[in-house]
């Protein structure tokens, strides 16, 4: 019989739903554009590597100087491309410290132009690798260059609260780090299940940041927790898979949802109990002046 993980940084009894809500394993999901083309990045330098064997010295050196460059701006874009995903997944973010696409273009465009330095002119190398630098950024963008959220808000607290979900986020990809490494779809999905919950408070807190005092411990504390069991479970279902520790994690990831998502819905009941003061308010100044409501 499986045993409710508890203690003192557990959810209590009273912050708890009667069970997790069902939701389809693609709920809160979207198409990485992190795959396709960037893949075809990696592939395409290879002949650049294959051929350079077969030159002599001085080509050989701008072949494999132009194949670094352009596998670096395959992983420059990745990286940039996945850094943009995530800015718009959240509500208030700030832009990324460096501008991974935008170093990825300009390393395209010099693997290009080192590329068409073998057997062209230095004229028609220079024009190649502008074109490279050109067709990179329409095919894949610039970086966000400004912050998200921030306008007319109290920065302090914006701040806070997107320190706060870049925090909480580690631990979210640590869960499902960890948990990839059973190879077991089913449990991948139920952590996946669990991740999408919390991001909708992260949401939740995003829009009023002064539900972040409320929300701390299940950011921080919670989400900690959560993270720690899920890399000792990993460790016990390797060595042992038809154990209880699966049942049992399984349960923890129940009650941890379950609270996760009866908090989120008290933030939104808050919400709409502050909007209902504020049309209650307007109203009766409306009144006062005269003008009808229905």
């Amino acid at each position: 019989m499986s045993q409710r993980y508890g203690g003192e940084f557990s959810p209590k009894s009273s912050d708890r739903n009667d069970g997790p809500v069902e939701r389809s394993p693609y709920h809160g999901k979207a198409r990485s554009r992190a795959g396709g083309r960037v893949n075809l990045l990696f592939l395409a330098p290879l002949p650049l590597a294959f051929l350079a064997f077969f030159r002599d010295p001085g080509d050989l050196i701008l072949r494999l100087l132009a194949f670094g460059a352009l596998i670096a701006a395959a992983w420059l874009t990745r990286e940039g491309v996945l850094a943009h995903e995530e800015y718009d997944a959240r509500k208030i973010a700030r832009r990324p410290a460096i501008p991974r696409k935008l170093f990825g273009s300009a390393m395209t465009g010099l693997g290009v132009f080192l590329a068409g330095s073998v057997d062209g002119t230095p004229m028609i190398a220079a024009a190649l690798g502008l074109l490279g630098l050109g067709l990179h950024m329409f095919a894949f963008g610039i970086d966000p260059l400004r912050d998200k959220g921030m306008e007319d808000v109290d920065e302090f607290q914006t701040d806070r609260v997107a320190r706060a979900v870049t925090e909480a986020e580690k631990h979210l990809r640590a869960m499902k780090d960890a948990i990839a490494y059973t190879k077991d779809r089913r449990l991948e999905g139920r952590v996946d299940r669990f991740m999408a919950t919390a991001r909708d408070m992260f949401r939740t807190v995003e829009d009023d940041p002064r539900d972040l005092t409320a929300a701390r411990k299940y950011l921080g504390v919670y989400l900690l927790g959560a993270r720690d069991a899920t890399t000792k479970f990993v460790e016990i279902h390797m060595r042992d898979p038809g154990g209880s520790a699966r049942t049992d994690y399984e349960a923890l990831l129940d009650d941890l949802e379950a609270n996760f998502a009866a908090r989120t819905r008290q933030f939104l009941n808050d919400n709409r109990t502050d909007l209902d003061v504020e049309i209650e308010v307007l109203r009766e100044r409306l009144a006062r002046e005269g003008v009808r409501t229905e």
